[in-house]
């Protein structure tokens, strides 16, 4: 299976098994959306992200950021984050996805790809401080960009067409299961902002 999903139903579970991803299309009007790429591009407090690779300290060009309810740690790649507290703009866009999946959550990692050279490798979200079959809200925010799922056992691969203003949800067994992935493209030449709003198990 490779095939590109195009549907907005988000009743429709776009895996065919061992997890849920349903896609809720655009939930922003094309006028917000711009207003908010335009506040997270220019307000936000903008990293590199790190990671350590076999043993090296590296940096991608890749830029991340971490907000949340609290100065909440995360650890990935063995590198832990301090959260910085919300702002107003990402508590409305935190407000409209919760609403929408009946969902709480309590920080957010952004993501700025400054074009479509810069991307993500193959990865399930499925740090311990997330908990077990958690639910993450993914949105997009500035270029289309391609998303992957990829079966952990039977290679199964799933992509579909993320776009400006949309909202994709992955819960239950997802990140059990598959990993998943942003592909490069060399034909898009500017930014995406991605937001993915997750819930910390306090410790």
């Amino acid at each position: 299976m490779n095939d590109l999903f195009n549907t907005t139903d988000s009743n429709t579970n776009l895996l065919p098994f061992d997890g849920t991803v349903n896609y809720h299309g655009k939930i922003f009007s094309s006028n917000l959306s711009q207003t908010y790429y335009n506040y997270l591009l220019n307000h936000i407090e903008w990293k590199n992200d790190e990671a350590f690779v076999f043993g090296k300290h590296i940096f991608t060009a890749r830029k991340v950021a971490w907000y949340g309810d609290k100065n909440f740690s995360y650890t990935y790649s063995n590198i832990t984050k301090q959260a910085l507290l919300w702002t107003k703009e990402l508590l409305e866009i935190k407000s409209v996805v919760e609403n929408l999946t009946n969902t709480t959550y309590n920080s957010c990692l952004l993501n700025l790809y400054h074009n479509g050279n810069e991307a993500m490798a193959w990865h399930s979200d499925d740090e311990k401080s997330l908990g077990k079959n958690t639910s993450i809200a993914s949105v997009t925010f500035g270029a289309e960009r391609i998303f992957a799922f990829k079966h952990k056992q039977n290679n199964d691969v799933i992509k579909l067409l993320l776009e400006h203003g949309s909202l994709l949800v992955m819960k239950g067994e997802t990140q059990s299961h598959w990993l998943h992935r942003l592909t490069t493209s060399t034909k898009i030449k500017t930014p995406r902002i991605n937001l993915t709003f997750r819930t910390i198990i306090d410790q």
